[in-house]
């Protein structure tokens, strides 16, 4: 016997990323992050499964998001990041997950290296789902 759709429990909407992804996602926001873009790279033949790429204004917001996702994901996630790369400059920060790498960019250096139109074959994913989701 089934349920009436007004007394069905409401099932919890499902994120189209791992939930480490989105909370890095949703730390880079925090910050203000521009130009978030989560790039799907399962079918791409990619050597990780997702990118996360955003822009930052300066090198101080750049460090800023780094370290929001870091904290992020070490704190609720217990994951740290296997490498990272570019701290120092602060032109281009990536934290690499294994099975996702964060690139947070300063708009000159991501219009420069246009992993978007490098990694064309990969899809992009609604952010919008991700940012929505209930407890973000």
């Amino acid at each position: 016997m089934s349920k009436s759709p007004a007394k069905r429990a409401k099932e919890p909407a499902r994120l189209p990323v791992p939930t480490d992804v989105a909370a890095a996602v949703t730390a880079a926001d925090a910050k203000k992050a521009a130009n978030l873009v989560v790039l799907d790279l399962r079918k791409a033949d990619g050597f990780t499964d997702f990118f996360v790429i955003c822009t930052a204004q300066n090198q101080r917001q750049i460090k800023a998001v780094a370290d929001a996702v870091e904290e992020a994901l070490r704190v609720d996630h217990h994951r740290r990041p296997a490498h990272v790369e570019g701290y120092g400059r602060a032109e281009w920060v990536l934290l690499d997950y294994f099975d996702f790498v964060v690139h947070v960019f300063t708009p000159e250096t991501r219009t420069f290296y246009g992993l978007e139109r490098l990694w064309g074959s990969a899809s992009s994913v609604d952010l919008h789902s991700i940012l929505a989701a209930p407890g973000r």
